[in-house]
């Protein structure tokens, strides 16, 4: 829960606010320490360890504060969960405690945490310790961002695209929701780097990156470059319907771009052909949904390029073209 409250016309400004995720079981101490971050920073409350890991998956906060005695969870194992849960592993953790033994201080340390913390504290040391990993994790994410960000076109690196899907399946796994994913090739793209030249080839891929970028729909959407001239497109919460409409009008959006192809037999215009896959019950691994969606990239080539493929394993319904409504068939 949110316990910020915003400012008239405040909300880009709210939006940009690092996020601290409060998780005690004392009523008084997140009040105590709402007040100390709620100036400058997004505060958000949790009073399990639970209900803290739920909230880093889904929120993703900056920075945690977090006691260590709680019921169920407590505070030792809730930093260890969420050190060990790839998706939450890099935000930092300060364990704002009444416990002042050194044992607790090495046990802490022990599971993953960056600082500790006794109470009774001093808001303005708190508050000064606490800048100070928020700074450390903001230097962090700049970092990681230019690590996951692919150099020519701007889209995310294979990298980021194999983490991000690990996780989003899991995510998926974990709420019963669909996630789709997407191949994308662009046709005959080596024919066209022998007849425009490799620069002409590095700016059609960077017109072509822009383009899928226009389509996607959300921060959780990603789009990355698999490698060399292929794209691929991760859709949280999508049903296969749902992706395959997304697909149709990214391969129209490309196609409107009319970059000239002399050389392809596919059109006179650059184009691009797309696999689809999204989660079933016949997807049971991640190995499922990549080799899916491969496959369903690998028929649309093999059915002409320029086109859109995806077949509903549960069904089974078989989706393709690229002008027409989808067609469904047998078998």
């Amino acid at each position: 829960m949110n316990t910020g409250d915003r400012e008239p016309g405040s909300a880009d400004r709210y939006a940009s606010r690092e996020r601290i995720l409060v998780v005690d079981d004392n009523p008084l101490i997140v009040q105590a320490l709402y007040h100390t971050f709620s100036n400058d920073c997004q505060v958000f409350m949790a009073t399990s360890g639970e209900s803290a890991i739920e909230v880093c998956r889904e929120r993703q906060p900056d920075l945690v504060l977090l006691d260590v005695m709680m019921p169920g969870l407590d505070g030792y194992q809730t930093c260890e969960r969420l050190k060990a849960d790839p998706a939450t592993s890099d935000i930092p953790v300060i364990f704002v405690t009444g416990q002042s033994d050194s044992a607790a201080e090495v046990r802490g340390l022990a599971a993953g945490a960056v600082d500790f913390i006794v109470k009774p504290f001093n808001p303005v040391i708190v508050r000064a310790r606490a800048r100070a990993h928020l700074t450390i994790k903001r230097q962090s994410d700049l970092l990681r961002e230019l690590a996951y960000t692919d150099a020519l076109t701007g889209v995310a690196t294979r990298r980021c695209f194999d983490l991000r899907l690990q996780n989003e399946f899991l995510r998926a796994q974990r709420s019963g929701t669909a996630l789709a994913l997407m191949m994308i090739d662009v046709d005959r793209f080596r024919q066209y780097n022998e007849r425009y030249g490799y620069q002409a080839g590095d700016d059609c891929l960077r017109l072509v990156a822009a383009a899928l970028r226009t389509r996607m729909r959300g921060a959780r959407d990603t789009l990355a470059r698999h490698g060399g001239d292929v794209f691929a497109c991760i859709l949280p919460d999508t049903s296969l319907a749902a992706a395959v409409s997304l697909a149709r009008e990214i391969e129209e959006r490309v196609r409107a771009l009319t970059i000239p192809h002399a050389g392809s037999d596919v059109a006179p215009v650059c184009t691009v052909s797309i696999g689809v896959a999204a989660t079933s019950p016949a997807v049971e691994t991640l190995q499922d949904l990549l080799a899916l969606a491969d496959a369903e990239l690998y028929r649309a080539r093999m059915d002409g390029h320029g086109r859109v493929s995806a077949t509903d394993h549960d069904r089974p319904t078989l989706m393709r073209g690229h002008a027409s409504p989808v067609a469904s068939a047998e078998g």
